[in-house]
């Protein structure tokens, strides 16, 4: 097997984009676990799916692999056709979902090999992709032990070595971090990222972790209850969903200077805290005018600092109300 032919799918005749749904659906009875998701994923990018428990996360991935059949909508995945070319997607992507793909009874170096095989590699190549991986996981000094006694950041990081060996242009994750500690978690954010980067590998992550997709993601889809609720940029959902906050520190925040700067439309609320004065505006405005107007108003202005809303602002934001368990 050519170990670069599902890099190459990935980046030919797709447009440079990995995903791409229409309206994609999928009901269970009275359930809608994926309610007209259109999303487009930009090939070479780390792009998360980002919401609660039970918000059909894990169902959209299934849909996109061709485990699932669409109720409705359509989709493409590396150029290929859900609907009719669930084997070719598969044939040309990694999944890490809820299961691991490990077996306890074999060493590290064994578990990749076995994959290795089932993906037609040849022994040269499936030894130096092992070694590869395990380098740069950390792991080449425990190769050969058995992983059934390895701790769950350790076994992690295996599957991930499992789930993207073939070199695949696009890797579906489900929750890697789920379980870790927050230095496990940290450790196999780190390895991803670095191994995303260097492989030119396309890397589709469903997470309800917001550190995780902060620390990853260029780009984000908020989903509840089935549907996509906002996507794009971190940067642009904070704008979007959570204006941000002025923080002034001076002197002469008198009620008069108070009452003046809150009759400002770019201004939602203003408040006195000790020697500064905190303004939440209304929306991403220019603060020099606020700034010019205290200063005619006799305050005294040291500092000023201008806070971003933090995504767990915009995340809370959309996703309130959403319901306790995860669907299908």
């Amino acid at each position: 097997m050519n170990l670069h032919a599902a890099k190459q799918i990935g980046e030919e005749g797709v447009g440079g984009v990995a995903v791409h749904t229409e309206n994609l659906t999928c009901t269970f009875g009275a359930i809608c676990a994926v309610d007209h998701v259109t999303l487009r994923v930009p090939s070479g990018t780390i792009f998360g799916l980002l919401g609660p428990t039970g918000a059909g996360k894990t169902t959209t991935i299934r849909l996109l692999l061709g485990l699932l059949e669409p109720t409705a909508g359509s989709a493409m995945v590396l150029g290929y056709d859900i609907h009719t070319q669930g084997d070719r997607i598969r044939q040309h992507t990694g999944a890490l979902l809820a299961y691991s793909g490990l077996y306890d009874r074999l060493t590290a170096l064994e578990n990749l090999d076995f994959f290795g095989r089932i993906w037609h590699m040849s022994a040269g190549d499936r030894r130096s992709r092992a070694k590869e991986l395990l380098n740069s996981l950390g792991l080449w000094e425990q190769r050969d032990q058995l992983v059934g006694g390895w701790d769950r950041g350790q076994r992690r990081k295996l599957s991930l070595a499992r789930a993207i060996f073939h070199q695949p242009a696009l890797v579906f994750i489900d929750e890697p971090s789920d379980r870790l500690s927050p230095a496990e978690s940290e450790a196999i954010w780190t390895d991803l990222d670095n191994l995303a980067a260097r492989e030119s590998m396309t890397v589709f992550l469903a997470t309800r972790d917001l550190a995780e997709a902060e620390a990853l993601c260029s780009a984000v889809a908020i989903m509840r209850q089935g549907r996509i609720l906002e996507v794009g940029s971190l940067a642009e959902l904070r704008a979007r969903t959570a204006a941000p906050q002025l923080e002034i520190v001076g002197r002469g925040f008198t009620d008069q200077v108070i009452a003046l700067v809150s009759r400002r439309p770019e201004v939602a609320s203003a408040r006195r805290i000790d020697n500064r004065l905190v303004l939440q505006l209304a929306g991403d405005y220019d603060t020099a005018p606020l700034v010019s107007l205290l200063v005619e108003a006799s305050a005294d202005v040291e500092e000023v600092h201008k806070h971003q809303p933090a995504l767990y602002a915009a995340f809370t934001t959309l996703t309130q109300e959403a319901p306790e368990e995860e669907s299908p």
